[in-house]
């Protein structure tokens, strides 16, 4: 019963060597070979205690969702657990389209009639993070619209009292008075000693501006809901490929729904990361 609570995919992991999962694109996915350990998304429900008993760490998700790190000789010892429905390893994220915007008829909810344009409404972005120094998430006043920055891949500096949100593991929160502090530094090397977060493909940046840019910087195209506010979380770069896992995925999720939920307004949450596994039914 505690083998058919592991995926298949992780089932075909642990019975395979070292050096055939280093071979594969998925099978080492998750796993420490130095400390011996995986990091499993667990479904589970009830108390997550007797979970933590066995693992070295564990993130509280929503949903009685969990993001476990254990080591595999305890893999299943966690199955086996009456509290554990479900385990599941990380797959790895790829960019799934790095395509402008394509016309998707926002004009009309634009016009004079209507007006929409996002006010009022959270616009989360979960990529490769923001270029928080263009005008185009800004307001009237040049102030940052985005209310949190969350960098999985930046390691907090003690010294400034860094650290990441409340309940994860990784990574740095930064707040919105931090991004304005950032903007009105008086130069590149004052700025990123504020907020040292960097997209350095663009890919995040670019995505951001389709969704919420204002049309203020150097684009003359606004996005589709340039008055709104945003979350943005830039996913942590996986140990060797260099790119996100599933795992820092869910995470991401999980935050930004926790934000909308303690700022009370609506959520809109763009993910332009994805990877083909599982089912390939033809749906759209």
């Amino acid at each position: 019963m505690a083998g058919q609570k592991i995926e298949n995919l992780l089932n075909l992991a642990l019975d395979t060597t070292q050096e055939e999962r280093e071979k594969s694109l998925e099978l080492d996915v998750g796993y420490d070979p130095i400390e011996r350990e995986w990091d499993v998304i667990v479904k589970y429900s009830g108390s997550l205690d007797n979970i933590r008993a066995l693992a070295s760490g564990v993130t509280e998700l929503l949903n009685e969702y969990a993001i476990v790190t254990v080591t595999e000789s305890r893999l299943a010892g966690l199955a086996a657990l009456t509290e554990v429905e479900y385990i599941e390893k990380p797959k790895r994220l790829f960019f799934q389209t790095a395509d402008a915007r394509r016309v998707s008829c926002i004009d009309t909810v634009q016009d004079t009639r209507l007006s929409l344009f996002g006010q009022g409404i959270l616009v989360a972005v979960i990529d490769s993070g923001i270029d928080y120094m263009l005008p185009d998430f800004r307001d009237e006043e040049g102030r940052t619209r985005i209310l949190s920055l969350w960098d999985q891949s930046a390691a907090p500096r003690q010294d400034r009292g860094e650290g990441p949100p409340p309940g994860y593991a990784l990574g740095t929160e930064y707040a919105r008075e931090q991004i304005n502090e950032a903007i009105a530094a008086p130069g590149e090397e004052e700025r990123r000693a504020i907020v040292p977060s960097m997209d350095t493909s663009g890919h995040g940046t670019s995505v951001a501006a389709i969704a919420a840019g204002n049309g203020g910087g150097e684009s003359r195209y606004r996005g589709v809901a340039p008055r709104s506010s945003l979350l943005v979380v830039k996913l942590g770069v996986s140990r060797e490929e260099g790119f996100p896992r599933t795992t820092e995925l869910m995470a991401g999720i999980d935050y930004v729904v926790r934000r909308s939920l303690e700022y009370r307004m609506p959520l809109a949450v763009n993910v332009s990361f994805g990877n083909t596994y599982g089912a390939h039914e033809p749906y759209n």
